[in-house]
C-alpha cells in the first residue's frame, strides 16, 4: 500500500486549505492509499535553513540533520510514495511555516554541482494548494515558481489554486471595506465544492497514475 503524507502549512483547521488537504487525502485513499497527515502549526519548534552545509558532506549528504520539529516530517517525506502540501496565502506568499519546511525540504538535495545539481533519488508525485482571499490568477507566476522547485527536486508536482476564498463567518464584525460578504459567501456554496472536488481528483492521480 502507498503512504502519503499531507501536510498543512496554515493555521486554522477546518477551513479552506485544510478542507482542500483533506478531500486530496480522501481522493488518495479511494485509490488505495494510506495518509498521515501533518499540521505544521502543531509540531513543536522548528526554523527554516541554517545554512549550516551538514547536508553537502558525508556521513550526511542529502540529509538535513537539524533535529527540530521538522527531522521526523522530513524523514517521512524521505520514505513516502507522495506528498500534498497546502498553504493559506499570508501578504502575497504562502505562510512562514511552509517557507521554513519547503527551505529545508529542498535544500537538503541541493549539491551546488553543476553535473548533478540534485542528490535526490526518490523522486514522488506532489501536490501543492494554495487558498487565497484574492481573485483566481492573481498568484499563477507564485505557484509557478514553487511547482518548478517541487519538480526539480521532489518530484512531479501538480497546484490548485483557491482564490476569493471566505476568510470568516461572521464579516459584520470587522471593518473590512474592501470584501463584499454577500460574494464571499456566493462564492463559497457556488465555487469551493468545486474545488473541493478538483482536489480529490487530484489526490486519486497521484496513485492510480
Amino acid at each position: 500500500m502507498k503512504h502519503i503524507i499531507a501536510v498543512n502549512a496554515g493555521p486554522r483547521k477546518g477551513w479552506n486549505t485544510d478542507l482542500l488537504i483533506k478531500s486530496a487525502s480522501e481522493g488518495a485513499q479511494a485509490a488505495g492509499a494510506e495518509v498521515e497527515q501533518i499540521d505544521l502549526y502543531s509540531l513543536e519548534k522548528f526554523t527554516g535553513c541554517r545554512s549550516c552545509f551538514s547536508c553537502k558532506r558525508e556521513p550526511n549528504f542529502g540529509k538535513c540533520i537539524v533535529a527540530d520539529g521538522l527531522k521526523d516530517v522530513l524523514l517521512k517525506i524521505r520514505n513516502a510514495d507522495g506528498l500534498i502540501i497546502g498553504s493559506p496565502n499570508y501578504l502575497s506568499d504562502l505562510t512562514a511555516e511552509f517557507r521554513a519546511f519547503f527551505e529545508r525540504l529542498i535544500f537538503q538535495s541541493l549539491t551546488y554541482n553543476r553535473e548533478e545539481p540534485c542528490c535526490n533519488t526518490h523522486f514522488i508525485p506532489v501536490v501543492l494548494i494554495m487558498t487565497s482571499n484574492a481573485p483566481e490568477g492573481s498568484y499563477t507566476e507564485l505557484m509557478n515558481r514553487y511547482k518548478g522547485m517541487f519538480e526539480r527536486f521532489v518530484g512531479p508536482c501538480s497546484t490548485l489554486t483557491a482564490g476569493n476564498t471566505l476568510q470568516v463567518k461572521d464579516y459584520s464584525i470587522y471593518n473590512w471595506t474592501i470584501f463584499d460578504p454577500e460574494a464571499k459567501f456566493r462564492s463559497r456554496e457556488e465555487d469551493f465544492p468545486g474545488k473541493l472536488a478538483a482536489a480529490y481528483e487530484l489526490g486519486k492521480s497521484m496513485i492510480s497514475e
